[in-house]
Order: C-alpha cells, then sequence, then structure tokens
C-alpha cells in the first residue's frame, strides 16, 4: 500500500468511472454479487471489462481470494459463505483481510461494498481499519545523506492525499435472522436503501474506528499523556462541546486517585484523568465510558521481558476506543448524560515508580497493597469507574481496556472477554457484537469464587491474583468492581479487549463500533437505534 494519507468516504450507490483511471473492487458474498445485473455494474467496469468476463469471474472466484477481471484496475473478492454463531454475520474480519489484500495503488480507488443493511455498518468499520492512519514512513524518493550545514538535496515532497470511495450496494434480505443467533431484527434493517443520515452515522463511526487505531498506534515518544489530551481536547472542539475536565499530577494524589497517581508518577508526563461530558436537554440516564490509557506499559519495577514489552504503545487501546466511541455518539445524538473517562498515565521505570509492596488507597477509599507493578491497568479503571459513579452519578457504567494477557487465552485473538453484574447487559454486549463486527464473549460472574484471589494481610485488597490459573481475566474485571461496590446498584460491564486491540501490529480501533451499537438506543440515529440490542 502506499504511503500517501488515505481519506474514505462512502456513498449509497454506484457512479460511473474508468477502472484504468481509478481502480474499482467489488466485494460480497457470492450470493449477492450474483444478484447484481450487468447493469447494476457496467459503469464501474466498461469500457475495460465484458459483461462475459465478469460473469467468469464470479463463476471461478474463491471465497477468501481476489479474482482480477483487469490488470490492476477491476477485480472482485467473495466472503465466505458459511460462518458460525459465534462469528459477525458481516464476516467483517474476512472482509478487513480482503480489502488490505486488495488496496494498492498510489491514486484514487473505489470499493463496490455488496452487503445486507444489518452488515453494512459493521462491513464499513471492517473497511475502515484496514486502511490505517498512522505512518512514520518517508514514502518514495531519495533520502538524504549526513546532515550538511548548507543542504544540497531538495527534500521529496509529502505524498498526495489519496481518497478511497466505498460505493455501497444494499442487498436483498434473504433467510431467517434468528439462525444467525441476532434475534429478530428492527424492519429498518431489512430495507434496501441508505438515508443521508444513515451514511452520515455510517461514516462517523468509520472515522472514528480510524482515529482509535491512529491514537493507538502512534508510538509513546508521540503519543504521550500530553498528546493524548491534546487529541480529546480536539474532539470537544470539533463536538463543540465543553472543554474536557482535567485533574493532573499532584492534584490526582490530593483529591485521592492513588491508583491512577501510582502507575504515573514516575514518568516525565504527570498522569491525567480527563472527561468529556455531553449532556442532553432532560436527560434522565447518565452513561460512563471509561478507558484504560496506559500511553505506554513498561511492567513498572516488575518490569515485562524484552520482548514482551514490545508493542505496549498500545496499551491506550481502551482511552482511544472510549474517545472514539464517545465522538462518534454524540454526533449521533445522545438523549442521555453521556461521559468518557480517560485514565491516563506512563507506566514507567524511574526514582519514583510505585515499588511492590507498596500500599495505595485508591479513590474508593480501599487500600492496595501492590505486589505486581504490572497490573497496572485495574488501578486506574478503579479510580475511573468511581469518579463516573461518585462525580458523574453515572447508572451505567463500562470499563474497556487492553487489561490481561490471559484475555487473548480465554477468548481468544478476535473476541473481547466481557464481565458484567447483570445478566441482561451481558448478552446484550454479545449481540452488539456480532451486529458491530467487535465480537464479545462472555466470561464466568463470581466473585464468591473468584475474588479471594486479592486477599492481602496488610491492605484491603492486593492487585494482582495469587493462583495466575484461576480466571484471571474475570478475576481483573472483580478487581474494578469491588471499588465500585459489589452492591452497585446500577449497571457495570467490563471489556478486556487486549487481543482484539490488534490485529498483527496495527491497532483496530476496537471499541468504537461495539459501544455505539451497544448504546445505539439513547440516541437520535435511526441505524443505531435499529442495530441497538437495546431495542
Amino acid at each position: 500500500m502506499s504511503t500517501a494519507p488515505v481519506s474514505i468516504k462512502f456513498k449509497w450507490g454506484l457512479s460511473a468511472s474508468d477502472p484504468e483511471q481509478k481502480p474499482v473492487f467489488f466485494v460480497g458474498l457470492s450470493t449477492h454479487l450474483s444478484a447484481l445485473t450487468w447493469q447494476d455494474v457496467r459503469c464501474k467496469l466498461e469500457p475495460r471489462v465484458s459483461e462475459e468476463v465478469w460473469l467468469r469471474g464470479l463463476s471461478v472466484a474463491s471465497p477468501g481470494e481476489i479474482c482480477e477481471l483487469w490488470p490492476r484496475g477491476a477485480a472482485l473478492g467473495l466472503l465466505p459463505p458459511r460462518r458460525s454463531r459465534h462469528a459477525a454475520p458481516s464476516r467483517s474480519h474476512a472482509l478487513s483481510k480482503l480489502i488490505r489484500t486488495a488496496i494498492r495503488s498510489t491514486g484514487d480507488e473505489s470499493v463496490v461494498l455488496v452487503c445486507r443493511k444489518r452488515d453494512v455498518l459493521a462491513s464499513a468499520v471492517a473497511i475502515a481499519r484496514a486502511v490505517p492512519l498512522y505512518s512514520a514512513r518517508s514514502g518514495p524518493g531519495a533520502l538524504p545523506v549526513a546532515p550538511a550545514p548548507a543542504p544540497t538535496y531538495t527534500p521529496t515532497p509529502a505524498p498526495a492525499r489519496r481518497t478511497l470511495t466505498v460505493e455501497i450496494h444494499i442487498a436483498q434480505p434473504e433467510g431467517d435472522s434468528e439462525d444467525e443467533d441476532i434475534g429478530p431484527l428492527d424492519p429498518v434493517l431489512l430495507e434496501t436503501t441508505l438515508s443521508s443520515e444513515e451514511l452520515s452515522t455510517i461514516q462517523d463511526v468509520a472515522d472514528a474506528t480510524r482515529l482509535a487505531a491512529r491514537i493507538t498506534d502512534t508510538p509513546a515518544n508521540i503519543m504521550d499523556v500530553d498528546a493524548f489530551i491534546e487529541e480529546a481536547c480536539k474532539v470537544a472542539k470539533d463536538l463543540d462541546i465543553a472543554e474536557p475536565t482535567i485533574i493532573r499530577g499532584e492534584e490526582l494524589k490530593e483529591r485521592g486517585m492513588g491508583g491512577l497517581y501510582g502507575v504515573g508518577k514516575a514518568a516525565a508526563c504527570p498522569p491525567a484523568l480527563v472527561v468529556l461530558s455531553y449532556v442532553a436537554p432532560g436527560a434522565t440516564e447518565t452513561v460512563a465510558w471509561v478507558g484504560k490509557g496506559i500511553v505506554y506499559d513498561t511492567g513498572g519495577l516488575s518490569i515485562k521481558a524484552r520482548t514482551a514489552m514490545v508493542g505496549m504503545k498500545g496499551d491506550c487501546g481502551g482511552a482511544a476506543g472510549v474517545l472514539g466511541a464517545f465522538a462518534a455518539a454524540v454526533r449521533a445524538g445522545p438523549r442521555c448524560a453521556l461521559h468518557a473517562v480517560l485514565c491516563l498515565a506512563e507506566n514507567a521505570v524511574g526514582p519514583r515508580a510505585t515499588r511492590p509492596d507498596d500500599v495505595h488507597r485508591l479513590y474508593s477509599g480501599r487500600s492496595v497493597e501492590i505486589n505486581n507493578t504490572d497490573a497496572e491497568g485495574r488501578l486506574v479503571l478503579s479510580d475511573g469507574v468511581v469518579y463516573a459513579q461518585r462525580d458523574l452519578k453515572a447508572d451505567t457504567i463500562v470499563d474497556v481496556a487492553t487489561l490481561t494477557g490471559a484475555q487473548g487465552t480465554a477468548t481468544g485473538k478476535y473476541h473481547a472477554a466481557v464481565v458484567s453484574n447483570t445478566s441482561a447487559l451481558e448478552q446484550r454486549c454479545v449481540r452488539a457484537g456480532l451486529l458491530a463486527g467487535d465480537l464479545a464473549h462472555a466470561l464466568p460472574f463470581a466473585p464468591e469464587l473468584h475474588f479471594a484471589e486479592f486477599s492481602s494481610a496488610v491492605a484491603d485488597m492486593k492487585n494482582s491474583v495469587a493462583d495466575r490459573n484461576n480466571a484471571q481475566p474475570s478475576c481483573a474485571a472483580l478487581f474494578v468492581l469491588a471499588h465500585l461496590g459489589f452492591d452497585f446498584p446500577g449497571q457495570w460491564l467490563h471489556v478486556d479487549m487486549a487481543a482484539p486491540a490488534h490485529c498483527g501490529e496495527r491497532a483496530t480501533g476496537y471499541g468504537v463500533a461495539l459501544l455505539t451499537v451497544l448504546f445505539g438506543s439513547i440516541t437520535r440515529s435511526r441505524l443505531l437505534q435499529a442495530l441497538s440490542p437495546n431495542n
């Protein structure tokens, strides 16, 4: 793929273009692509591709592979025809893989996405995450030699911005949605048209996913706590809402947020709690999304091994996802009070670093004996969720974090692990994941069986489990809930997305689609309301 920055634009319907001038890639299920007539597609293929070649391509193409119709100009890709009950109906992961392979030009390109309306948001997000924004590559051209007082070379100009236009064709719905484990569908999702408002929702969620991925991909020497705060302030300004509330450095300590302060106090950039808020007129419900934003995680004095530390710039993926989801949700018009709470810190090594055996008192008032400084995410989240409950008066609290390596062992690379104090919210989250393409799978919720792992002789609890073979991801979630209180009367959901936050060496922006669909019913977006499992 070219190093030129790429903007993605979503449209409904196909427009005329010559594949020699603007390459085109058709993608969808075989049944959906085969249902297209030559009149539907000829505007994207003529004069280079004939009807005979188009039909021949459809007959020989294999799922998961790309079939060239015109060299480097026109191609089609088929999504897998079958899927299991725990995979997304949109086949979003296969779609991302096809897009990453197909997009290769240095100029503008088109993708023709053929899918059912219920799959259009997840498919758009899959395309968005296949085209990452962050790159530090220099691009084509000769690099300068050693610095000289008067450079004799001409710097290579920055590559021109490219545009990837995604033209959407809505396929006719078929079959019974019950066999896809997503329950009955809203009639809106059975339509074969997209309104301009629905296109705006698709564009906003896709753009927010790319924002979250860019923040997560950016290395910590650039995306430090200061830079992350600037990103949050820019989002607030773009949304035309009040500037974020920022509690930072020694003020965290003074206000009793010993978890966030203790994790970040050794870094050059002091830690911060950053809160973005949107309050709808007459709101009667308050929702808070809390994100773990560790901009780099060395493990602290319980330092990570050399190979385990690589990639820890991505430990802010939870906060990045929350920030992106908040931006998309506010543009969709929430009908409640909605808050994004970002817990930002660098878990660094230095003279002021937290030591194993230290005891911190968190915002909940509970004391924590540190037995592993590399179990830092639950400390910052605990301060964040208590702030959401105590200061923001949230009825529903969701924390999102790249929390445990054990999550990948428990639920794999594609499914986040979720824990909730209510079965209804847990089930809605799993269904929202299927519809959003951000997959989720429930873990055991059994405080009476698991919380004893944190027993301490000198404090209210330790921060890491005694037995690492006893449901680590569930235990980590319970640590956070313990600070809210196991009798918390509201709804709480924990999303551990350590593995799905990345695909290979790239961030996915996981969490943006999940949260916007899960809470779609509290927005004014017609598409998000239809997709929301709360409907």
